[in-house]
């Protein structure tokens, strides 16, 4: 159904990010963001980035209230196809700074930590 909607839907998701980018422009900085992980919510109690919320892709349209649109919003997922569609849902509802921070594996795979 995703792979449908997005086809559907198309255009731009937003910027991306590599887990390096995002630690030096967000985390390290201290930068005001919400990290959101758009899988299901048994994938985060298998692990996510720290200080990630979840808020799952397939209910993201019905809890936009969740996000505050005064900070960047950075979104993740387990390969990076969720988070751009996820990228794309918010930037179509009026959210402007978003920012994909692609897949879980990756940041695994540059040495940061998961809970």
């Amino acid at each position: 159904m995703l792979s449908l909607l997005k086809s559907l839907i198309g255009g731009s998701a937003g910027i991306t990010l590599s887990p390096a980018q995002y630690k030096a422009e967000f985390a390290d900085a201290r930068k005001p963001h919400v990290l959101i992980d758009v899988r299901t919510p048994e994938e985060f109690k298998s692990g996510h980035i720290p200080g990630a919320i979840n808020i799952d892709v397939q209910v993201l349209p019905q809890r936009l209230e969740e996000i505050p649109r005064d900070k960047a919003v950075v979104l993740y997922c387990r390969s990076g196809n969720r988070s751009s569609y996820a990228a794309h849902l918010l930037r179509r509802a009026g959210y402007t700074d978003v920012y994909d921070l692609g897949g879980i594996g990756e940041w695994r795979a540059a040495g940061y930590p998961v809970r």
